[in-house]
């Protein structure tokens, strides 16, 4: 019998983990292998459209104040109907919020198989949030680690290993296809870019952990030994303003372009050189994915799964996160060798396509469900002993 499944995430925000959830629930409504649902936290952001275009019928929202308050338990008592009217055999949290609020609802309606999620190491959560997120992973019967990197970690918190299963996200080779027939100069010119050498750093400017300060500081080198190059930031963030008035101190005022959140990511990596990651803590990084399937190198920060896409000197080159200087001298090498960065680029394209495909994180999340929902009920249950009381 054909599993009852919802999915929870905290909005349709153009986040990874976001795209990456409604993926994964687009292929798992397509594969007829379990019946779909998808619900959030907020229901706003552009993905909400491709979401409802999958006919998953309604999409409840649990809007969150605080997990302390008077709401809190309203929006768990309203959860645990939903999963008790809908006979909901498995739970799949996608981030840090919904781990909390879906495995509590879901071990309170007793849902025999509750599956979280973790898709980040250091540098996000503080010491509050991270007592809490431990306590929601007690009650999931799996946690699902985006890299081998975050599986490393929840092991080092206390997971038990036996609860940890390590499944990439897979990329959607087509997010980052073009139409042939479309030139670099008519791209540029949707994208209000110039005709020069593009290095591109595709992140968020929410957090600081993203560290656009060492792309920028790195910028500065790299236009000094290139002088035709120039600078692509795309995202959007509270931390716009600071990083512009930082790239006018830096001489940069004319050859860094923010052109906030960019729908059209396959245009933008097409007319790119050189793509970066500069952030100081990730868990698997979306973005490098993109970049490697693009065919584009990368020169990115040895934090997260990092090491586990990139392959130092084949596929592009791993620097110290903060190191600026070292950035710099690799990006410049690329750009100094087009014929090595366009060699490197096709390899990692190769690579994406072979170890990080779209295809095989469905599997393996298929592969799951069956484990938990096929299983004798006595090896499915959480470590009891450690809930909270």
């Amino acid at each position: 019998m054909k599993p009852n499944v919802l999915h929870m995430i905290d909005s349709f925000e153009q986040g990874g983990s976001e795209r990456t959830a409604i993926q994964l629930v687009r292929q798992l409504h397509e594969s007829g292998r379990c019946r779909v649902r998808l619900a959030c936290l907020q229901n706003k952001g552009t993905l909400r459209e491709k979401a409802d275009r999958l006919n998953l019928g309604e999409i409840p929202e649990y809007p969150l104040t605080s997990f302390y308050d008077r709401n809190f338990v309203t929006q768990l008592r309203r959860l645990g109907r939903f999963l008790k009217e809908n006979e909901i055999d498995v739970i799949h949290t996608h981030d840090f919020y919904t781990n909390i609020f879906g495995m509590t609802a879901a071990a309170l309606a007793r849902v025999r198989a509750r599956v979280a999620y973790k898709g980040e190491t250091g540098g996000f959560r503080t010491p509050a949030q991270k007592r809490l997120e431990r306590g929601a992973f007690r009650l999931a019967h799996r946690v699902v680690a985006n890299s081998d990197a975050v599986r490393r970690q929840l092991l080092r918190e206390g997971v038990p290993a036996a609860k940890v299963a390590q499944h990439y996200n897979g990329l959607d080779i087509k997010r980052v296809q073009i139409q042939s027939d479309v030139t670099r100069g008519e791209i540029l010119n949707m994208l209000a870019l110039p005709e020069r050498r593009l290095v591109t750093i595709v992140a968020n400017l929410q957090h600081p952990v993203k560290d656009h300060p060492t792309f920028l500081q790195a910028a500065a080198r790299v236009r000094a030994a290139v002088p035709d190059a120039a600078f692509v930031i795309a995202g959007e963030g509270k931390l716009m303003a600071d990083l512009r008035e930082l790239a006018a101190q830096l001489g940069l005022k004319d050859d860094v372009f923010f052109i906030g959140r960019c729908e059209k990511v396959a245009e933008l990596l097409s007319v790119s050189d050189v793509c970066a990651l500069s952030s100081t803590a990730e868990g698997f990084s979306n973005a490098i994915l993109e970049y490697m399937a693009a065919a584009r190198p990368a020169v990115v920060t040895d934090v997260g799964g990092a090491r586990e896409a990139v392959t130092e000197g084949e596929t592009g080159y791993i620097v110290p996160a903060g190191d600026y200087v070292q950035m710099a001298a690799r990006m410049i090498e690329l750009l100094r060798d087009p014929k090595r960065a366009r060699s490197m680029g096709e390899r990692g394209r190769i690579l994406v396509e072979a170890k990080f495909s779209c295809e095989q994180h469905l599997h393996k999340t298929l592969e799951l469900y069956d484990e938990l929902t096929v299983r004798p009920a006595a090896t499915a249950q959480p470590d009891v002993a450690l809930m909270p009381r």
